[in-house]
């Protein structure tokens, strides 16, 4: 029906859940002549190869400098978007929250907060509409005003690839915990459900939209 919306509210974190950085963090690491070209094409094995050569203030920077100059060279996960929109189409209300510093912690000062909602206004978008309420689009500077964020917005689910964000003191009980995990790299404890891929994601939601309610 025209206009129909659902009930159900989605909320999704930003870095390492919706854009995936680790193409990037590579190809700027070898730009920058930090990393032999065969180290993985990983954010973390490039963070795991500058720590073991004892540059972690390297890493540290150009977190800073991925983040904001770079932050239109990200990509999403594949599927991401695909998923939005089909939530979109169904009214489903959608909001992000996440948290990161403002600034980065050494090198040039960019507002990654700005560089961040840039890389939505351009990529989360499609005959010229949001697929996001720039309204519900929420960077938050710590950890606890990110639960406090998540809480105020009601979500029934919250996807995030951090299970310390997912467990920490304060997140909504109503809210159900989606560990969004790449890289099988966490187990399953306290959380509602862990997926792989943003197809996965995809196949468990369109199940719940088609149950009876």
């Amino acid at each position: 029906m025209a206009g129909h919306r659902n009930s159900m509210r989605i909320g999704f974190d930003f870095d390492n859940t919706i854009v995936s950085y680790d193409a990037l963090f590579h190809r700027v690491a070898v730009e920058q002549s930090l990393i032999p070209a065969d180290v993985p094409q990983s954010k973390l094995a490039v963070r795991d190869y500058l720590r073991k050569i004892g540059n972690e203030d390297a890493w540290t920077e150009m977190q800073g400098y991925v983040y904001g100059a770079r932050m239109n060279d990200a990509e999403a996960y594949p599927g991401a978007i695909e998923f939005m929109k089909l939530a979109r189409d169904r009214g489903i209300s959608m909001v992000i929250v996440s948290h990161k510093t403002r600034h980065p912690f050494l090198g040039p000062k960019y507002d990654l907060h700005e560089a961040a909602r840039g890389w939505v206004a351009k990529a989360l978008i499609e005959k010229g509409e949001n697929l996001i309420d720039p309204a519900l689009v929420f960077f938050e500077s710590t950890k606890e005003a990110k639960i406090a964020r998540i809480a105020e917005s009601a979500c029934d689910y919250f996807i995030d690839d951090l299970p310390e964000i997912l467990r920490m003191p304060g997140f909504p009980e109503q809210t159900a915990r989606i560990l969004f995990d790449p890289e099988s790299h966490h187990g399953t404890d306290a959380m509602s459900r862990k997926f792989e891929s943003w197809q996965q994601i995809r196949t468990y939601f369109e199940a719940q939209w088609k149950a009876p309610r």
